[in-house]
């Protein structure tokens, strides 16, 4: 079965935490490779693994098994393999390079002693034979790697640069970089690495070398290249260099995204977005006194704060534009009376939207100062909190909420969202009861529930939920819309494209008939489905084109169709949806996620670039893989 994390997407679109539209994003964009949410880096089938919004790469199979020994030939086998990896381990660690043959030197063979070393200048060298030079250039390689042995790392570069005089060969500067490396000059290492790449392009000691030297030097991208190089040539099969991929990528995209935060706008997200975070709150009716029957004085701070609440009415971009610049106007207005309270949690509100978080904050402070009473506050305050990781602080803000109104039932659906992202399903499942016990009506506490015992793993229980939820709710288009995630999870893909049709033909129903925006997410996932199921990928395509036409901003139909455009090969395309993603993205964090995919998605254009005899490699190795992976046949 494919991986449940589908189910989460579905949450993370509804929970009043932005972190968690965050995670949905990426959920939503790579929700095609079953387990593990994989999208292909595709010069030819490597693979990249997304999990918890890091990436890496796995590598493909590697051969048969090999067949049993008898009991020594075991021994000897292990202590051979033994021996390869402390080599490989030692290398690793900036060591020299091991000797190529493995054969016993003869008895009667000695290291060669200082004074029988040869002297080898640039002058002396030309009067060499060839013979000679290679005899001298194995002594002097020796006796260097004796000196750095030692950690008498001056006279190991002064022996290897005679060796290179007397040989121009790789590993002669790989090891001198060795020492470079462990005297921390690592614009020798980059220097010495480079001329051994430039020798043997394939130098996997060297490009591991050179990128460590990179990164010690702050030369994140240039790091990230030689590692990504280093594991296609390795096949994949050292570790520590994919880890490094990985560590490179977030390093490449956390600099990045705070360049782009420094100079970012303060806007309001897609109307998808605000959308469905302002419907996670059950809706109420405007304020006594804020009626729409109620005579108020143009321009006075109460009739900007009506005229923001009946904006947001219309789900539209512009409508909620219009609300947040009413909002602001009421408060510099003023004269609210006892709707002051209401005006700054509604500002706050927005304002947290826009990722204005440390103004959100204080107006959701003046809020509960105001209006100690007004548990909206203390909700909205702990759905910050934990976007920002303070876990305690939101269980507080949610305990305070509860001894000023314990049967408000926004309280219970939105700290079973705080224990659901924390996989705390059962806590979870307690709450979304609870909110369905204080008012049955609210769509979405039913919803979360049905997601909530299918990631217990309670799939019939899931389904009963959902069948109710049609039967009670039938006319709501998000209960076919998630319905149908919970089904394509399960690669029930006629009936999950059917749910996501159903949801897509409601919602332009509604569109004609209350007017305002459409939400899109049935739209997306009908193009997962169709892709994931037929691998069609022109009319995903065109799917994801139609929800961008209605909502252009939305981040999830951006990064859906980078995703798409990847997996067909059209790599430069998917780099501007990714980078196009990463502009969309509100916090740092949800910036460094859409980053770590434009890093990996660059990179791979610069190793074409840089190294094209690598990409037929790739392609036999995406040949070799048995075809397409799990939940892209």
């Amino acid at each position: 079965m494919a991986s449940a994390r589908s189910t989460t997407a579905a949450v993370e679109d509804m929970t009043s935490s932005v972190s968690a539209a965050s995670s949905s994003f990426w959920d939503r964009a790579t929700t095609w490779y079953a387990d593990n949410k994989v999208a292909a880096w595709t010069i030819a089938g490597v693979t990249v693994v997304v999990a918890g919004g890091s990436i890496y790469y796995l590598s493909p199979a590697r051969g048969p098994k090999v067949s049993e020994l008898d009991k020594k030939a075991k021994k000897d086998r292990r202590k051979e393999k033994g021996k390869k990896k402390d080599e490989e381990k030692a290398a690793e660690e900036g060591k020299v390079e091991p000797p190529k043959t493995t054969a016993p030197k003869a008895a009667t063979v000695e290291e060669p002693v200082a004074d029988e070393l040869p002297q080898v200048t640039e002058e002396t060298v030309g009067q060499l034979s060839e013979q000679e030079r290679k005899e001298y250039a194995a002594k002097l390689k020796a006796a260097g790697n004796k000196a750095y042995g030692s950690k008498d790392y001056n006279r190991a570069i002064e022996l290897y640069g005679q060796a290179i005089l007397c040989k121009a060969d790789p590993v002669f500067y790989s090891n001198r970089a060795a020492c470079w490396n462990a005297m921390s000059n690592w614009a020798k290492v980059i220097e010495d690495t480079t001329a051994a790449i430039n020798l043997d392009p394939e130098y996997v000691k060297a490009l591991n070398r050179r990128a460590n030297a990179y990164e010690q030097d702050g030369k994140f991208s240039e790091a990230l290249l030689d590692y990504t190089a280093s594991c296609i040539i390795d096949q994949f099969r050292t570790e520590s260099s994919a880890q490094a991929v990985e560590r490179l990528l977030k390093k490449v995209a956390e600099a990045k995204a705070k360049n782009i935060m420094e100079g970012k706008e303060k806007k309001l997200p897609s109307p998808t977005f605000v959308s469905n975070y302002l419907q996670s709150f059950r809706v109420k009716d405007l304020p006594q006194g804020l009626e729409e029957t109620a005579d108020l004085p143009e321009n006075s701070g109460k009739w900007y704060l009506r005229k923001g609440l009946q904006a947001i009415q219309l789900r539209t971009g512009e409508g909620y534009n219009e609300a947040a610049q009413s909002f602001d106007k009421a408060i510099e207005v003023g004269d609210l009376g006892p709707h002051e309270a209401y005006a700054h949690n509604l500002r706050g509100t927005f304002r947290y939207l826009r990722g204005d978080n440390d103004a959100a904050l204080a107006d959701l402070n003046k809020s509960i100062d105001l209006d100690p009473a007004l548990v909206q506050s203390y909700v909205k305050r702990a759905s910050m909190h934990l976007e920002q990781a303070n876990r305690e602080e939101a269980a507080h803000d949610f305990e305070v909420a509860m001894q000023h109104n314990a049967e408000d039932p926004d309280i219970f659906y939105h700290r079973a969202q705080l224990h659901f992202i924390l996989s705390e399903f059962s806590l979870a499942a307690t709450d979304y009861q609870k909110s369905i016990d204080l008012d049955s009506k609210f769509i979405f506490s039913h919803i979360q529930l049905g997601v909530t015992q299918y990631k217990m793993g309670s799939i019939a229980s899931s389904m009963a939920t959902f069948r109710r939820c049609i039967k009670n709710f039938g006319d709501k288009s998000d209960v076919y819309n998630y319905y149908g995630e919970l089904l394509l999870d399960q690669q029930k893909y006629q009936e999950a494209v059917e749910k996501f049709e159903t949801a897509v033909e409601m919602e332009r129903k509604g569109v004609g008939e209350r007017g305002g925006g459409m939400n899109v997410l049935p739209l997306i996932n009908k193009a997962l489905a169709l892709f994931q199921w037929k691998q069609d990928f022109s009319a995903a395509e065109e799917l994801c084109q139609k929800a961008l036409i209605i909502d252009p901003e939305c981040d999830i139909a951006v990064a859906t169709m980078a995703q798409l455009l990847l997996q067909q090969g059209k790599v430069t395309d998917a780099l501007k949806y990714f980078e196009r993603a990463a502009e969309l993205s509100r916090t740092e964090g949800e910036i460094v996620n859409a980053l770590s995919y434009a890093e990996a998605t660059r990179t791979q254009l610069e190793v074409q670039e840089k190294y094209p005899q690598l990409a037929s490699r790739l392609q036999g190795m995406g040949a070799g893989m048995g075809g397409p992976p799990p939940g892209m046949r």
